[in-house]
């Protein structure tokens, strides 16, 4: 359990760094993020190198014994080498290319941007893969971010219609898995093919799909180059790199099979503005984030690669969001402690000295821009001693499973089918409901193992193979199907027996007809004798299966054969709870209510619980301890934006023993 913070010498005076790195130091912190923009400072002209000032960085850094996250700087190449090669430059779907004045600024495709890309970070490697005080490496910094996940660029253009030779092989291949008899789209050979841009409606779905998985694929081979170099420069140091929270644009599990950590950047208080969290929970949580965010990430990257950590997490106001409120006190020692229950390997504060120039001025730090002291480092030096009060936490699994599958995502937003919802919201909304069961979820991908699992949900995967419900049914656990679920070929196709696939082989059924409708219509369903509803989507189905609950219709709302369960619409919150409950209860999962605020987090034999609200909650209602002496952190009746940790005796269930 490290804590870090991002630093930038580059941006401050010498004279200061040596103050910095010993408040750095005195307020517990044991790693500093450097160098992820510093391209124009390490190379100002092609070829020539001002080794000097990052010697001395880092020298002064490890003078106080602080680990360094050494950063390869390829979000920003430098404006000499975007006038060397303008063809580096990403294109929009509009077919424009962008322009040099901000960051991420490089096509993936470009062979020119990466040989740089190769080349600055070879020489990187060379210089500091030795040195002591570097303990990892992250690559790049936040891929895909501000849109840069697909570029429409010529260089890309060439690129996809080579991956499209590798996949398909022939032409008449292609032709059959696009279904290009429609709208007389048929291609005789790979050179016709272009990027699904620019067309005058809907370009093909199968093809845009294609395009989705082909630019994945391009960030995955990027960060390949850099690991390979760093490795053979630089042994024996873990490679990390930095996501985004809730960005879907690519697939995390194979760019981190390279990555020895998959950290991410927490945002909670700016994300939950910019998200589509109804306006009633924007205010509630305003200055504490949605309970739900940080920990649904913490849980996505955790399953991306051997290790996992935090290498942002927000410290105050942020300068990006459409309202920045600031958080709360306590707010951001909870979203550590948060993350530390949850898995983390450390937790790294952005930033360390607020900025007083250029375009993140708003965005604050530990320090002010005159490097006055905020009121948050108290709450990271409490943290840092509360460390040795609680120790390492174990990893945990889970009993709980959400599958969430990138190609699935993808193909829903491209054919959503309505504009109210997406395979990515109904997962946040399966999550929070289990975490309002007190549950710990691991959210995994189609293809992990599933043995120990007892309840497995899938929330609209869309593209479901055969493979897939073969291992759902050997895992014995109870598995929920959401709306959707094998709706859709690998192609982008309806399945030859109709929608779920796959998944009918477990649970005889079919959807004969889907809509989806405005958020404002409730659909109503009768289960067993109460009154609840649904919204967005509903499907009828036909099946010879037990129906729990059905439509105001008659129609199958809630379907079972045996431990295999399908809902034919997105439940309301109560309906999802009382499904939850009823299949935990089967399957002896213990649910506690939790409420709106509460929310809880097993880490070995480690219990943790975060208030999310203002108001104090007396735990006495999860079955915390009475005695104050119990508490590793905390006590009984926790305040708002309060922390709390008690040791618990582990019972394994029969399958984890």
């Amino acid at each position: 359990m490290n804590l870090g913070v991002c630093y930038y010498p580059e941006h401050w005076p010498e004279a200061d760094w040596a103050d910095d790195a010993r408040r750095m130091r005195a307020l517990g912190l044991d790693l500093v993020r450097i160098g992820e923009f510093a391209w124009s400072k390490i190379e100002p002209a092609p070829g020539v190198y001002t080794w000097s000032w990052l010697d001395r960085a880092i020298e002064v850094l490890h003078a106080e014994g602080l680990g360094i996250i050494l950063c390869t700087p390829t979000a920003t190449p430098p404006k000499w080498l975007v006038d060397l090669h303008p063809e580096i430059l990403p294109w929009d779907k509009h077919g424009n290319p962008k322009r040099f004045g901000s960051r991420r600024h490089y096509c993936f495709s470009s062979p020119a941007y990466r040989r740089e890309s190769a080349r600055i970070t070879e020489a990187l490697a060379r210089r500091y893969g030795d040195h002591p005080a570097v303990v990892m490496w992250q690559t790049d910094n936040e891929y895909g971010h501000h849109g840069t996940h697909e570029s429409y660029s010529p260089d890309a253009a060439r690129a996809f219609r080579r991956w499209l030779q590798r996949r398909y092989e022939s032409i008449d291949s292609l032709n059959t898995a696009w279904g290009t008899a429609f709208w007389s789209q048929d291609y005789r050979s790979f050179d016709e093919v272009d990027p699904p841009n620019a067309t005058v409606t809907e370009s093909n779905p199968s093809q845009h799909l294609d395009y989705q998985r082909f630019s994945s694929d391009e960030i995955c081979e990027f960060n390949r180059e850099q690991v390979d170099i760093l490795r053979r420069y630089s042994p024996g140091r873990r490679i990390a790199h930095n996501y985004i929270g809730d960005f879907t644009k690519l697939d995390h599990h194979a760019i981190g099979a390279s990555l020895d950590i998959a950290a991410w950047d927490s945002y909670p208080i700016g994300l939950l503005s910019e998200g589509d969290a109804s306006e009633a929970d924007k205010a509630h949580w305003l200055h504490h984030g949605h309970p739900d965010f940080a920990a649904f990430n913490h849980d996505v990257f955790r399953q991306c690669s051997a290790q996992w950590g935090v290498m942002e997490q927000q410290p105050g106001p942020v300068n990006w969001a459409t309202h920045n409120a600031a958080p709360a006190p306590g707010m951001v020692r909870l979203w550590t402690w948060e993350a530390f229950a949850h898995g983390a390997e450390f937790v790294s504060y952005f930033r360390w000295r607020q900025a007083p120039f250029a375009q993140e001025q708003m965005h604050a730090g530990l320090l002010l821009p005159d490097r006055q002291e905020t009121a948050v480092l108290k709450e990271v030096a409490l943290v840092s001693s509360e460390r040795d009060t609680i120790g390492t936490p174990e990893t945990t699994l889970a009993r709980v499973a959400i599958v969430l599958d990138y190609p699935s995502l993808w193909q829903q937003e491209i054919q959503p089918q309505g504009r109210s919802g997406s395979a990515l919201k109904l997962a946040r909304a399966l999550y929070s409901g289990c975490r309002k069961l007190g549950l710990d979820v691991d959210i995994i991908p189609q293809g992990a193992d599933m043995s120990a699992y007892a309840l497995i949900i899938l929330p609209s995967v869309s593209i479901l193979d055969a493979e897939m419900c073969g291992r759902l049914r050997d895992s014995g656990a109870s598995v929920l199907a959401m709306p959707l679920t094998g709706s859709r070929t690998c192609d982008g196709h309806i399945p030859e027996n109709l929608s779920p696939g796959p998944y009918a082989n477990l649970l005889p059924m079919q959807v004969r007809v889907f809509e989806s409708l405005p958020p404002y219509v409730k659909i109503g369903v009768n289960l067993d004798g109460q009154a609840f509803s649904g919204s967005l989507w509903r499907e009828s189905v036909t099946s010879i299966a037990q129906a729990l609950a059905v439509f105001e219709n008659g129609e199958p709302a809630w379907l079972r054969n045996e431990r295999m369960h399908y809902l034919a619409c997105w439940p309301d919150e109560p309906f999802l709870l009382h499904v939850l409950r009823r299949i935990c209860r089967e399957e002896d999962l213990e649910v506690r209510d939790t409420g709106r605020d509460l929310r809880l987090r097993r880490a070995g034999n480690i219990q943790f619980a975060f208030n999310y609200g203002s108001d104090a909650i007396d735990l006495a209602c999860v079955g915390a301890p009475e005695k104050g002496a119990d508490y590793l952190i905390g006590a009984r009746v926790m305040q708002g934006a309060g922390v709390a940790a008690w040791r618990i005796q582990l019972v394994l269930p029969d399958k984890m023993e």
